[in-house]
């Protein structure tokens, strides 16, 4: 996949450190994923993803299968998340 906005997790881990090994962990196993559905991004994560929309993912991440592309749109902790509406971020 081609992980677009790499720079939106290099600034969310310059903020809060402690998230700079989770998320190069998943920047490395996104960018060499060819995942064309849920499931088989679901085989990568387990219980670590939830779906909100047709290509909306909880990581904070959006999927985009047809055009093997992910892009970054929200990065933040817990408690800025329940600030935002994932469907639509």
């Amino acid at each position: 996949m081609n992980v677009v906005a790499l720079k939106t997790l290099r600034e969310f881990w310059t903020r809060e450190p402690r998230a700079e090994r989770p998320l190069q962990a998943w920047y490395e196993v996104a960018r060499k994923a060819r995942w064309a559905t849920p499931a088989e991004i679901k085989a990568d994560f387990g219980t670590n993803v939830d779906f909100v929309a047709d290509n909306r993912v909880i990581f904070d991440l959006g999927v985009s299968y047809r055009f093997r592309q992910v892009m970054i749109k929200f990065v933040g902790t817990h408690q800025e998340y329940d600030r935002i509406n994932p469907e639509t971020v």
